[in-house]
């Protein structure tokens, strides 16, 4: 078995928001993967911390922060 794990980012109009665009961008990618053979099998969500930066003698550094990204795996068999 092989897996891929793709990163899904959902772009909305600001003025338009609602969750039919985020439906319809899913539904696009998991119908292109599934045309290359691929198998959708479920929508992770990954978190992360991204480490902080000192900058110079303590000025102009960034504290570090928690993130969250969403990711799209598929299967499929050799």
């Amino acid at each position: 078995m092989e897996y891929k794990v793709m990163p899904f980012i959902a772009s909305i109009d600001r003025n338009k928001e609602n969750t039919k665009q985020v439906a319809e961008q899913l539904e696009t990618l998991i119908r292109n993967q599934t045309a290359g053979g691929w198998k959708y099998e479920r929508l992770e969500s990954v978190s992360s911390y991204v480490q902080s930066t000192q900058g110079c003698f303590g000025f102009g550094g960034e504290q570090g922060y928690s993130t969250a990204h969403q990711m799209v795996v598929f299967s499929r068999n050799f």
